[in-house]
């Protein structure tokens, strides 16, 4: 981090192989380091932010906003890659109300499978 104020912050299960693999390949990209990455599994339980449990944060894809809104799901993606200068095109196209929506139909979709393709991968040491 450095010490201009964060873009956004980024809320994450580090726990998680694959999430741990794309929040790497974004930590990678210009303009992260304007951001805050926090690593919810190694935050104790409670709140890791005003109104964002550690549970819920574990469960979804949640950003913060420098203002405090919280965003989570396939939106919170379209802010992250929005904040992202490499991205900032797909960020604000993904961000339009419609297809805002079928990206957080796709993000929901996902969620259920999730448990299924981290076993998948870790047992093949893929992640």
């Amino acid at each position: 981090m450095t010490d201009i104020a964060p873009v956004l912050t980024v809320f994450f299960d580090g726990s998680c192989p694959l999430c741990r693999k794309e929040i790497g390949f974004y930590r990678r990209k210009r303009g992260a380091d304007r951001i805050d990455w926090v690593d919810v599994s190694a935050v104790a339980q409670g709140e890791v932010a005003t109104g964002l449990s550690c549970d819920q944060a574990m469960r979804r894809f949640h950003v913060m906003t420098p203002a405090g809104r919280l965003i989570d799901g396939g939106h919170a993606f379209a802010v992250l890659w929005a904040a992202l200068p490499g991205f900032r095109w797909v960020g604000k196209v993904m961000g339009l109300p419609g297809l805002r929506n079928v990206l957080n139909l796709a993000y929901d979709a996902f969620l259920p499978v999730r448990p299924a393709l981290q076993r998948f991968f870790r047992d093949r040491g893929a992640v």
